[in-house]
């Protein structure tokens, strides 16, 4: 074979012959343009973006208000936590059963009926003429916005039929709850400073209204048949309001009082009910078959430890910066920013070094990061050390979190990935909610002042982070996950 066979061998798909008969390089086939979404795919993303902004909103900016909250409604540190953990225990607990009632009604009808009630609670919070009636606006907020989470991402997922188009949507769609989660401290540390606590939740009428209003050019959402797991819905709910209220009763109280010590043993019967009644239904909420997965086992114990992380210490950290240091609420929110600041910047980075590196060692380093940013603010070296530990704990959090969700998919078929992140976004409100609980009992008095409460709340914090660390590097992408070569 002559050099020029050779080359007519190997070099023909790329080569045409001009009328001339001359060879010149055939054109490189150049992949089709991603189609724009309609004006109607981007009014629907659109409600559904403020929809899921004002979920995480709510979720970190009431931090920050909580030293004026007590101020003005007289509640104790016991109080304060049920004026978060009443948003994220319901949360947390109807998160998976909403996602199956968004499938059975129709994610547009949800999604109206979960703004809707999500825009008179906040009404609620912010008319309350005490912590109580606070609380249990609270309550049904947190609830609505359970509904809401999933049925938003539905629409997204409705409203975009190109599969290009829909990964953007949804990315954007995400970058919104990043957003929010990094603003909120700052925005309600403005708004309290500015106009009082109230405005937190008045702030979310007019975008709750206008998201409303976004949602008439949604179309009919298909209806499916989902079945409810409501014996299993209603021990998961029963098991972690009862954990919730004797921690916090029992770091008021002490833990050897009479409520106390029921409201724990009730929390230990409907937690091994709930295991009872998963392993027995046709449709359990929870599949047990999924949790004796190491790998999403271990992806749902690391989805806790970093919640639990930072929304215990965000709640601690707003106490401690105006309760102690004597910072008003304007600057308690700035102090938050080398945490919340660097959520969406470690997010996008985790995903470039998780292409080259791999998902595994792009979670292991997160946490590893974050470990050593709590280990340094267990340290009582003041305000300034605290900021700059304040980095690499946020920074490593928010490094871990993308690749983690990938491994979480990757380990399951593809039919229960909708299952999987509904669990997911469960454990880790769920890890939130106890951690508030747990971190506020151990500064109320057990170590005989609020910093070493703190310090060994931290100390916490940097311990499940290195479990989770550990389990990153010896169960996570294993053989038999598919992770990238």
């Amino acid at each position: 074979m002559t050099d020029s066979d050779l080359w007519r061998a190997t070099d023909a798909p790329t080569r045409r012959v001009t009328e001339a008969g001359v060879l010149r390089p055939a054109p490189v086939p150049q992949p089709a343009p991603v189609a724009p979404p309609s004006r109607q795919a981007r009014l629907v993303l659109i409600a559904a973006i403020l929809g899921f902004f004002m979920i995480s909103l709510d979720a970190t900016a009431v931090n920050v208000a909580l030293s004026a909250i007590g101020r003005s409604l007289h509640g104790s540190t016991g109080g304060l936590q049920w004026a978060v953990d009443g948003y994220t225990v319901p949360f947390a607990a109807l998160l998976i059963t909403a996602g199956a009632l968004s499938d059975r009604l129709g994610a547009r009808r949800v999604c109206c009926w979960g703004l809707t009630v999500f825009t008179l609670a906040s009404a609620g919070c912010g008319l309350a003429p005490s912590l109580w009636a606070l609380i249990a606006a609270r309550v049904v907020q947190g609830s609505a916005a359970a509904v809401l989470l999933p049925a938003s991402l539905a629409l997204v997922r409705q409203a975009c039929h190109d599969p290009a188009a829909r990964a953007r949507a949804v990315a954007v769609w995400s970058s919104g709850g990043a957003t929010a989660m990094a603003a909120g401290p700052v925005l309600g540390g403005v708004l309290t400073s500015a106009a009082g606590w109230r405005a937190i939740f008045f702030v979310n009428l007019p975008v709750g209204v206008l998201a409303v209003a976004l949602l008439g050019w949604a179309p009919r959402s298909a209806r499916r048949s989902a079945p409810l797991d409501l014996a299993g819905q209603a021990t998961a709910v029963l098991g972690l309001t009862a954990l919730s209220y004797g921690v916090i009763a029992g770091g008021a109280d002490g833990f050897r009082g009479v409520r106390v010590v029921v409201s724990l043993l009730v929390a230990a019967a409907a937690t091994v009910a709930f295991f009872m009644t998963e392993a027995r239904v046709r449709a359990p909420m929870v599949p047990l078959s999924l949790l004796r997965s190491r790998t999403v086992a271990a992806c749902l114990f690391t989805g806790f430890s970093i919640n639990a992380a930072f929304y215990g210490i965000a709640f601690l950290l707003s106490l401690y910066f105006q309760r102690v240091l004597g910072e008003p609420a304007v600057t308690a929110g700035l102090l938050f920013l080398p945490m919340t600041g660097l959520l969406a910047v470690a997010n996008l980075a985790s995903a470039r070094f998780a292409a080259r590196w791999g998902h595994r060692l792009a979670v292991g380093l997160g946490l590893s990061v974050g470990t050593l940013g709590m280990l340094a603010l267990s340290l009582p070296d003041g305000s300034i050390a605290t900021e700059v530990a304040l980095v690499p704990a946020g920074a490593g959090l928010g490094f871990s979190l993308p690749s983690l969700t990938f491994l979480l998919l990757d380990a399951l078929p593809a039919e229960r990935a909708g299952l999987a992140g509904g669990l997911f976004n469960a454990s880790r409100q769920t890890g939130g909610a106890i951690a508030v609980a747990v971190f506020g009992a151990l500064v109320s008095g057990a170590f005989g002042s609020f910093e070493a409460g703190m310090r060994v709340s931290m100390l916490i914090a940097a311990a499940l982070l290195a479990a989770s660390t550990a389990a990153a590097f010896t169960v996570l992408g294993r053989p038999g996950a598919r992770e990238p070569k």
